[in-house]
């Protein structure tokens, strides 16, 4: 029996990619019922329409503010928190948006699911909360620590778990590079890379669910979960797409790559897990469980002695995984429905200008 059967789901920030990858996966299984949370009523709107299924209820309202969470928290079994802002450029030029949605807005689901005692929160974060450098990813880092800090205050044996996962790049997201990257092929205009030597994690949006589900399973207050992924250059992944297009039509096989440098607080490879959580990470397999800092506020015991191990250990990044070639990340793309689609492997599910999972 599954850990879903006859519960009800929320999904915060549900109308985005990883809310319809849920949807997917969950929609013809024995859940009770999918609630989706979010401020976009068009997206809602377009996706009652094309699902028109009584299991899923729709809540307009906005993470910012804990009354409308409220709302749409009554009677929930497990919550997905998955809104937030995203996009690097964007984040970077207002980062008191990303803070109000990002830290303070989890913070309010939190603590909205403690008070309707809600059993199990995930909260969704990115490799970019690893060391991070740009506004997006500092909002993301603190906002692991308030549902790490959620998670252990709670301690175990809470009527509510609280922990996080952390995932890299998820392929042919909302806004991503490679539904950009095939629409410029489709116009005739040139492949833009930022850098051909930056490295990336690679994971299709189903991995990122297998994530999430696998955390709900076996995850206790305040731990982050992370799974492993190989990576791969940006420039074997437009080669690797310039080759599959090709069967298209030749032309796309022939499109030029023009590199325009690095945006704003872009990095050249990615850390998934830092090498102070590596020193106490749990390796479950295709997982890392990392438990949380269970230490309190008495310092004093923590300044004598340090840990020897962490300057020893190594992070764990997209240059020191297993790194993918050109075959090896077509085979990767090739999962991407809206490929399959493009190259008439399944009958097409969306309109033909929307290129993301």
């Amino acid at each position: 029996m599954s850990i879903f059967t006859g519960k009800v789901l929320l999904i915060t920030g549900g109308t985005g990619s990883f809310g319809n990858a849920v949807l997917r996966r969950f929609l013809n299984s024995d859940i009770k019922e999918i609630r989706i949370f979010s401020r976009d009523e068009k997206k809602q709107d377009d996706m009652r329409h094309a699902l028109q299924n009584p299991k899923v209820k729709f809540y307009i309202g906005n993470v910012r503010d804990k009354s409308s969470v409220d709302i749409a928290m009554r009677g929930v079994d497990y919550v997905f928190a998955a809104a937030a802002l995203k996009q690097v450029p964007s984040c970077e030029f207002f980062p008191m948006e990303a803070t109000r949605t990002n830290v303070i807005g989890t913070g309010n689901v939190l603590e909205s699911a403690i008070e309707h005692g809600v059993e199990n929160v995930v909260v969704l974060s990115t490799d970019k909360a690893a060391y991070p450098i740009n506004a997006m990813g500092i909002s993301k880092a603190l906002m692991e620590k308030v549902a790490i800090s959620k998670g252990r205050e709670l301690g175990e044996g809470a009527a509510t778990t609280i922990c996080c996962t952390r995932y890299g790049n998820v392929m042919a997201s909302r806004g991503s590079v490679i539904p950009l990257w095939v629409e410029q092929m489709m116009e005739g205009k040139p492949i833009t890379i930022t850098d051909p030597n930056m490295t990336r994690f690679m994971m299709t949006l189903d991995d990122a669910v297998d994530l999430v589900v696998y955390a709900f399973q076996h995850g206790h207050n305040g731990d982050l979960f992370v799974q492993k992924a190989p990576a791969a250059t940006l420039s074997t992944l437009a080669e690797a797409l310039k080759q599959i297009y090709a069967k298209v039509n030749p032309k796309y096989g022939e499109t030029e790559v023009r590199v325009i440098g690095t945006r704003h607080g872009e990095k050249l490879y990615e850390t998934l897990v830092t090498r102070e959580e590596m020193s106490k990470a749990i390796d479950m397999g295709n997982y890392y469980r990392i438990p949380c800092d269970t230490r309190d506020l008495n310092y004093d015991k923590f300044f004598t002695k340090g840990s020897e191990d962490i300057s020893k250990i190594e992070d764990y990044h997209s240059h020191n995984t297993h790194r993918l070639d050109i075959e090896g990340m077509k085979q990767q793309l090739l999962r991407l429905r809206f490929i399959q689609e493009d190259l008439g492997m399944i009958d097409r599910a969306k309109p033909r200008d929307i290129r993301s999972e």
